[in-house]
């Protein structure tokens, strides 16, 4: 039985988590993190430092603002952290990846496997199209979301940099521009409105043609349980080291994860 902790386990995401992990027979939600006091079914903490029991993992959906926290108690207890938060901070990055030296943790801006897969068809449309093609981002998401652009953005943006032959700069904005379009940028739109869960579309527009590679994500439960499948493959690991979402396909593709 795996003994599971989950990070914002009052939010949205929380409390999906929560309802994979009890319809898993092998997992027990032992604790959970919350600045928010609603009772679960088992004990929340406003702190992690609160908590003094056995964990195999936490699950951390909840806000960059609880990461200090996060980090210092996954690195006392070695406890393995699953970080499925968005819009950390250049420094906050830093942080984590130090952190990984000392105990294993997962990073992924988007837990979805069809996401990962479109990043590798990104990096070959931008090897095979990127010196004749214009690259934007679109991507939509619910009213509640208040990071722009994504993480899975930039994370698709970063995809297609690896394919090009050159270092794109990201344009987040052109309201303030009155100039054509230059040639070396990526470009973000952020759409924000109603319940939409996520779509992302990267736009390679050419001459007289337009190549479109598109996701969309349907309900939360596929970042969910992404992050449990995350967990599970952090408690066969006993190295330390920052793992990803390619960590954990080359894992089930050798059927070393769960």
């Amino acid at each position: 039985m795996q003994k599971m902790i989950i990070s914002g386990c009052n939010g949205k995401m929380g409390q999906v988590v929560e309802s994979i992990c009890k319809a898993d027979g092998n997992i027990e939600v032992v604790a959970g993190f919350d600045v928010n006091q609603a009772k679960r079914d088992y004990p929340v903490f406003v702190s992690p430092a609160n908590f003094t029991g056995e964990a195999d993992a936490v699950i951390d959906f909840s806000s960059p603002k609880a990461l200090d926290g996060l980090l210092a108690f996954a690195v006392e207890r070695h406890i393995p952290l699953v970080l499925a938060t968005t819009g950390y901070s250049e420094q906050q990055l830093a942080q984590i990846d130090e952190a990984s030296k000392q105990v294993p943790i997962f990073r992924s801006a988007n837990m979805s496997l069809g996401i990962n897969v479109v990043l590798d068809l990104i990096r070959r449309a931008a090897a095979i199209l990127g010196d004749s093609c214009d690259i934007e981002i679109v991507e939509r998401h619910h009213n509640r979301k208040v990071d722009a652009p994504s993480g899975t953005a930039i994370m698709l943006a970063d995809a297609a940099k690896e394919g090009l032959n050159y270092t794109p700069e990201y344009n987040y904005g052109r309201h303030d521009r009155r100039e054509p379009r230059p040639k070396n940028e990526i470009g973000f739109s952020s759409v924000r409105g109603g319940t939409i869960v996520g779509v992302h579309e990267v736009i390679f527009a050419g001459r007289d043609e337009v190549l479109e590679i598109r996701h969309e994500a349907q309900s939360r439960e596929i970042f969910a349980n992404g992050a449990v499948k995350a967990a599970q493959f952090l408690s066969i690991v006993t190295a330390p080291g920052l793992y990803n979402m390619q960590d954990l396909v080359a894992a089930q593709n050798q059927g070393g994860a769960q």
